[in-house]
């Protein structure tokens, strides 16, 4: 999406240069066969449930992934790109052609206006109050089009994770429901630390009865479920997400 604003003008115009470049072959087999083992995995955790693999989207996670590096991704066939900030995404999306961007990680209030214009979808809309700024700047940046977004929900109730508490997701659905310039596409979560992909089941399967009790009162919450990472994302599957946020099991460890 291009910046109304003209915050990433700079960033823009380095990444142009850059995005010249053709992705380096080498790295891009190597992206071709990490998509391939997760995708291997997603399909398998869907055979092991009964669902349909085309259901679920791979969201490969790109924070400190160099613009070059994403760019083999992308023709790796890597095209849905997940940053957790804001001011990162910034310098890079100019010079990736071809992907589509999603907001993963929290959104601070005054890098709002910047979000809107920059990303597809923001997963991380975790109060009212941020729904709301988001409703007046997608209006204002890109009118007739709803900004999708997914609601994040603190399912278990850890004080170190972001998020709405589930009872204030009950109070507060009727209020973004009525928001017209976003489209409410589902609830994500981050799950809790855990020894094993095991035991992160329950907050997975939390989820997804949550959203099922929620959609019930208010049909224009729609069906996406973001849940799953890379040590879990196979349980998360098994336990109804429809997205799946990869990082490391696709660009291997970060610094």
């Amino acid at each position: 999406m291009p910046d109304p604003s003209g915050a990433a003008d700079a960033a823009g115009t380095a990444g142009s240069a850059e995005a010249g470049s053709p992705p380096d072959p080498a790295t891009v087999a190597d992206l071709v066969a990490a998509r391939a083992r997760v995708l291997t995995a997603i399909d398998a955790a869907c055979e092991r449930s009964g669902r349909d693999p085309s259901g679920v989207t791979l969201v490969a996670v790109s924070k400190t992934v160099g613009a070059s590096r994403l760019r083999a991704a992308v023709a790796a066939g890597l095209v849905t790109l997940g940053e957790n900030r804001v001011q990162e995404a910034e310098a890079k999306i100019p010079a990736v052609p071809g992907a589509r961007w999603h907001l993963v990680g929290p959104l601070q209030a005054n890098k709002a206006r910047r979000a809107v214009a920059l990303f597809d979808v923001i997963e991380s809309v975790d109060a009212l109050a941020l729904a709301v700024r988001l409703d007046r700047l997608a209006d204002e940046l890109q009118p007739g089009r709803p900004l999708p977004v997914l609601v994040e929900v603190n399912v278990d109730a850890d004080p170190a994770k972001a998020g709405l508490e589930p009872a204030d997701l009950a109070d507060a659905l009727p209020a973004l429901a009525r928001l017209p310039n976003l489209e409410l596409r589902g609830l994500m979560t981050v799950g809790r630390l855990a020894p094993t992909a095991e035991d992160a089941r329950s907050t997975f399967r939390a989820l997804r009865t949550l959203a099922a009790e929620m959609r019930a009162a208010n049909p224009v919450l729609g069906p996406e479920l973001s849940m799953g990472m890379s040590d879990d994302y196979a349980v998360a599957v098994e336990e109804g997400a429809t997205i799946v946020r990869v990082g490391r099991a696709l660009f291997g460890e970060r610094a």
